[in-house]
Formats: C-alpha cells, sequence, structure tokens
C-alpha cells in the first residue's frame, strides 16, 4: 500500500500534540448536558419504533428539564449519593431520562440488557447491593421472582405503566419538582464513582467494571476521532442500553460533541431492511454497528437505498476485510474499525484523515500510549505477538476503570507495574497499525504453532458460501497435533453442507493463509452462540 506521508503526518501531529486536561470537580449531566440545553432547539435525541415508522424527537432543553424533575424523584425516595441503581431498559427517551438524573445527583447507575434472567437480576443487585431497580413491565416478573433475595433492593419502579407494589414512572415524575439543585446530596468531583457495569461474562461470572465521573471526557476522544462526529451529525450506534457500547456511542461523546443520537426499540430480531430503510429515511450521517450486523446488511441490495452516509464504524469484535469490501461496493463508503473494552473508551483505532489498512484495528488514540508487550511489560519489535497493554507511567487517562470493584485477583491479573494489561493479543507492524490476534484464552496452539482465530475466521470470511464463523481449537481427533483448528460455519442462504463444500472451503483457507492455519475440521451451524452484547462465545464452542 502507497501511503499519503501527509495523511501520516497528521495523525502524527494530533497524537503527539494531545494533553488531558481533567478538571477536580466534572458532572456530565451539568456540564454537558444542560450547556447544551442553552439552545433550545438543538436536537439530543431520535428515538425510532421497533420497524422505523414513528419517530420521537427531544431536545437537550427537554432532556436537561425531564433529567432534573427524576433526579427530584430520586431524592423523595431518599437515594442517597453513591447509591447503586440497576437500570434494565430498552432504547427508550425514560433511558437516558433515568442515567442522566443519576449523574447530576452522583447516584450509580447499574445499566443492564433487556436480556438478563431473574438469576441475572439477582447476581448484580446483591454482588452491587442495589438499593433501587428502574425497568418495564416486561421485566417486572424477573424483579418480582427474586426480590425476597436482595435484602438491599428497597425501591423498584416501572416507567412504562402500574403494577402492585412498584413505583409508577409517571405518577412520579408528575408529583416532582420541576428544578434542581445542585449538590442536593452532595458535591459530585470528578474522581467520584459514576456508574457500574458488569462484563458481558466471556471468561466466567461477570466483573465489577467501576467508572468516575472522568469517564465521559475520555468518549470525548472516541466521539472526536475515532467517529469524527461534529454537532452537525446524526450518529447511530447499533447498541442495546445494557452495553457498554451504548456509553460509547449513544451517550457521553456524542452529546459532548452536540452531535444527534438515534436510537431503536429493538424487541425481536435484528431486522437488517428496516434499518436500511430507517438510515436513507432519516438522514443518519454517521453509522457504527458490530461486525455481524454488518454481515447480516451486506446480504441486502445495498445499492437500492440513498444513504447521506459520510462516515461508518466498527466495534466489539474485528471486522473482516471481506465484509469492509462488500460494504465499500454497497455504499461506496469503508468501514473504520475501532477497538476497546468495557474497562476503556476507544484506545486503538482507524480514522477517516490516515492511511486505511483492512483487517487493522488503526493505531492509538490521542492521550493513550498502547503498546504490544510480554509478560514483563517490555515493548515487543514490529510483527512479534504480545499483549496489547496501556501504559499508565505518564497520566492515567480518565477514561479507564477507576477499578474491578471488589475484586483484588483481577486487579492483580490486570494491572502490572506500569501496564494495564486488556487481555488481548496483537501484534504491530512497521507503520504502527495493530492488528488484532485474539483474546490471550483463545489462542490455538497447534502442531507446535501459534494460531490467533481472527487471521483464519478473515479468510473462511471471504469465501462466498460462510454467512458466518467462528474458529476454536479441538482435540485432534487421530490423536497426532494434540490441537487442531476447528470452524463452525453458517452458510449463505442458498448453500447447502457437504463434504465437497467442506473440501472447497479448506482449500480456499490454504490458499488464501499459511497452509498450516486452515481448519481440519468444518462444523456446519443455523446460528452461533454469542454473549449477551453479541460477541460470539468461543467458549462454548470448545466446550461442546
Amino acid at each position: 500500500m502507497q501511503f499519503d506521508t501527509s495523511k501520516t503526518a497528521a495523525y502524527e501531529q494530533l497524537y503527539n500534540g494531545f494533553h488531558w486536561n481533567v478538571p477536580e470537580k466534572y458532572n456530565f449531566g451539568f456540564d454537558v448536558v444542560d450547556k447544551w440545553a442553552a439552545d433550545r432547539t438543538k436536537l439530543a435525541l431520535l428515538s425510532l419504533s421497533e420497524d422505523g415508522e414513528q419517530a420521537e424527537y427531544m431536545s437537550f432543553f427537554e432532556l436537561s428539564r425531564l433529567s432534573d424533575r427524576f433526579a427530584n424523584v430520586l431524592v423523595d425516595l431518599g437515594l442517597k449519593k453513591g447509591d447503586r441503581v440497576l437500570i434494565i431498559l430498552h432504547s427508550i427517551p425514560q433511558w437516558y431520562v433515568a442515567m442522566i438524573a443519576m449523574f447530576k445527583l452522583g447516584v450509580v447507575p447499574m445499566p443492564g440488557t433487556v436480556l438478563l434472567t431473574a438469576k441475572d437480576i439477582s447476581y448484580r443487585v446483591n454482588r452491587a447491593e442495589a438499593v433501587m431497580v428502574i425497568t418495564d413491565l416486561d421485566h417486572v416478573a424477573r424483579v418480582d421472582e427474586v426480590a425476597r433475595e436482595c435484602p438491599t433492593l428497597k425501591h423498584k419502579m416501572v416507567v412504562d405503566g402500574k403494577t402492585p407494589g412498584w413505583y409508577a414512572y409517571d405518577a412520579q415524575m408528575a408529583a416532582a419538582k420541576a428544578k434542581l439543585e445542585r449538590g442536593v446530596l452532595g458535591e459530585v468531583v470528578t474522581a467520584d464513582p459514576l456508574m457500574l457495569y458488569f462484563t458481558s461474562g466471556t471468561t466466567g461470572q461477570p466483573k465489577m467494571v467501576r467508572h468516575s465521573h472522568a469517564y465521559p471526557m475520555g468518549h470525548e476522544v472516541t466521539a472526536r476521532y475515532a467517529q469524527s462526529l461534529q454537532p452537525t451529525d446524526l450518529h447511530w450506534t447499533v447498541s442495546e442500553t445494557g452495553w457498554a457500547k451504548a456509553a460509547w456511542g449513544k451517550l457521553f461523546g456524542q452529546m459532548i460533541v452536540g452531535a444527534a443520537i438515534v436510537q431503536r426499540k429493538s424487541l425481536g430480531r435484528f431486522n437488517p431492511e428496516n434499518t436500511l430503510r430507517a438510515l436513507e429515511r432519516y438522514g443518519v450521517t454517521t453509522f457504527c454497528a458490530p461486525p455481524t450486523v454488518y454481515r447480516m446488511l451486506i446480504q441486502q441490495d445495498l445499492k437500492a437505498y440513498d444513504f447521506t452516509l459520510r462516515h461508518c464504524m466498527s466495534a466489539g469484535e474485528p471486522m473482516n476485510p471481506e465484509v469492509i469490501k462488500a460494504w465499500r461496493e454497497g455504499t461506496g463508503l469503508d468501514i473504520y474499525d475501532f477497538y476497546g473494552q468495557t474497562e476503556t473508551v476507544c484506545i486503538l483505532s482507524n480514522y477517516p484523515f490516515m492511511p486505511l489498512k483492512y483487517g487493522s484495528v488503526g493505531k492509538p488514540t490521542p492521550g493513550h500510549d498502547v503498546r504490544v508487550v510480554d509478560e514483563n511489560g517490555v515493548e515487543l519489535a514490529p510483527g512479534d505477538e504480545g499483549h496489547i497493554a496501556m501504559y499508565l507511567g505518564d497520566q492515567r487517562p480518565p477514561g479507564l476503570m477507576m477499578e474491578y470493584w471488589l475484586d483484588d485477583d483481577a486487579m492483580a491479573g490486570s494491572f502490572k507495574g506500569d501496564y494495564y494489561y486488556t487481555g488481548d493479543r496483537a501484534y504491530r507492524d512497521e507503520e504502527g497499525y495493530f492488528w488484532f490476534v485474539g483474546r490471550g484464552d483463545d489462542i490455538i496452539k497447534s502442531s507446535g504453532y501459534r494460531v490467533g482465530p481472527f487471521e483464519v475466521e478473515s479468510a473462511l470470511q471471504e469465501h462466498p458460501a460462510v454467512a458466518e464463523c467462528a474458529v476454536v481449537g479441538a482435540p485432534d481427533p487421530e490423536g497426532v497435533r494434540g490441537m487442531v483448528i476447528k470452524a463452525f460455519v453458517v452458510l449463505v442462504k442458498g448453500y447447502e453442507a457437504s463434504e465437497a463444500l467442506t473440501k472447497e472451503i479448506q482449500d480456499y483457507v490454504k490458499n488464501t493463509t499459511a497452509p498450516y492455519k486452515y481448519p481440519r475440521l468444518i462444523e456446519y451451524r443455523e446460528e452461533l452462540p454469542k454473549t449477551i452484547s453479541g460477541k460470539i462465545l468461543r467458549r462454548e464452542l470448545r466446550k461442546q
């Protein structure tokens, strides 16, 4: 690839000239939402129905007033600064009202996916000693099923109706004062806890990730640079409210920049046609979705739509180059992959002002010193695979979590010396681009080779018969190699599993990547197991 040196220089100038400025006192609700509310006409939210046919518009001014009122509801109920509240809501305006109200007070929300079971709810409430649950009628029975085993749970509120034993959102809002006094529950400072996220649990019980009030500042980098947002943008990140990606793509950075946010209430399976129609109908300008969504979208006739999109992104899992090529053929736009975790903001990204390498997760974002290191924190040479780690010796970035709350073992495993270890592996090329290899526990060791699943999956994804795939290590049936590479494949509609197709796919991978990386075993599936955040559960496939 020929590099545009002017673009490379622009990145170096931006990265080297960036410095964090974290004040002692910062409150996202007052210092961002209320600031934009001074312009009573500025759009904050565009909330869509599931089919995308109905739309509700909400300005920053309305959001500011409603969040003040709901904050007074919580004060009247007796909540205190630092209290934890589990919030389980679909993508509806009340989620924003409640979240921003809690930020203003210093009450700590714990966003949960709408897929949480009664057992999941019990675990989260008890683990964090939460005092309140805010949810909808769909989840009332799940909460009531376990409420008696949650001794700290004092308050239950339903936002979309009435039910015995629960506070009704509408009635409480009608009775509350409209004006909120800043600091009514005590002064909130930047170092105070802002929110708790539970990790998706790909490797065991979810851990509690605690972020401070500085966390939104870190997402300004996500929005301005990785997402390239401007105040005139209408941005849509496909994400449910319980995932950390909601904080990444439909809350903090977007509102800091002043971009309007699209959200859609989604109750069933993802509908690619409805999504494409909504992108066209409402004039969405920037779009972010996980690879799973893009794989479904490229199965449609993309050229049949008249989009106003200018920038497209992906995060959550590595983006296969073949998907990017198909999207570009249909829309004329590339997909810019970026990387981070529930524990961080965006720390690696591709940028529209920098040459794009398909398959790479790009370079460090401003304010983040990301390196590839070994177990002892020694930085590795270009091309050598190691741990993705963030150097903290100069200044701790505001977007990095405060801690794994109440989990000393997890803290010791992630914070070593001057580094935060992400648990993911990658290598860096000569131009400084990072290439994701996989989770540390996903690496396959076969016949003396170390193989990352992503490279094999990318090769598989290029075959026209493969709609989706996942690669894991499996015991060698012949008992010779110890472990072999096994692929689980979901076929494109119109293809049928056969020995001939298996041989064809295996030969294709042999010719696309190193011969030792081809899957000796292929199993065809209707669908792949995923976490509640849409990531493929390779540990489940390994068990099977």
